[in-house]
């Protein structure tokens, strides 16, 4: 099914589906998971829009690539463009906020790393950022105290807290725009904390982001 923006009741949001704009490394937890250094700037890339998919859907991952990895993250949506925008410019550009898995092909990504090689073959292979329905953004308190979780087959692998980013949502948002421009409809994947791992298939997925929103779903082969 393709891919459009809905809100927590599953109805279309009438934005165009553009592009996914992540940030690596976060989360100081995730960076010393995974034996990384504290970037100077905010290590960004990006997913195609053959990337979104929903959410609530089956979580459908490549079998013959290596491990599959979860990385849950807070989603932000913009409802106009930014170009070099300041923060309060970047904070009236939001739609909502909502939840997004950044799956990671991790031995991929291993030798790309080790190749000096970008992240893409591991990060922006199609269906590759599965997202839950948007929050409008007047209905979210604060950016910087949101708590968030995944569990997977009852277990909580990730536990993240907006307040421990590096980097925060608005000042990041700000940012990116001073990189390259933001668009109608981008999707702003916010940095992922420590807890990743494997995924597979029939794994039994719950992504919630207290008081806000929960998603169940489940793992699939592709």
């Amino acid at each position: 099914m393709p891919y459009y923006h809905i809100d927590m009741q599953g109805n279309e949001i009438e934005l165009p589906v553009t592009k996914v704009v992540c940030i690596g490394r976060n989360y100081l937890d995730h960076i010393q998971e995974m034996h990384s250094a504290v970037p100077e700037a905010p290590l960004l890339f990006m997913k195609p829009k053959a990337a979104l998919c929903h959410m609530h859907d089956n979580i459908v991952i490549p079998t013959d690539k290596g491990e599959c990895h979860n990385e849950l993250e807070v989603s932000v949506l913009l409802k106009s463009p930014l170009k070099n925008a300041s923060e309060d410019e970047a904070k009236a550009a939001i739609w909502g906020i909502g939840l997004g898995l950044d799956l990671t092909l991790r031995d991929v990504q291993a030798a790309l790393k080790k190749q000096g090689q970008p992240w893409e073959r591991a990060k922006s292979f199609d269906n590759s950022a599965p997202l839950s329905g948007f929050i409008p953004f007047h209905l979210v308190d604060n950016l910087d105290d949101l708590r968030f979780s995944l569990t997977i087959n009852d277990d909580v692998r990730q536990k993240g807290h907006t307040e421990l980013m590096l980097h925060k949502i608005i000042p990041l948002i700000a940012h990116m725009s001073s990189v390259f421009t933001l668009d109608c409809g981008d999707v702003i994947l916010t940095g992922t904390p420590k807890g990743v791992g494997k995924l597979m298939p029939s794994d039994t997925v719950i992504a919630s982001l207290e008081n806000y929103l929960t998603v169940n779903t489940e793992v699939v082969a592709e």
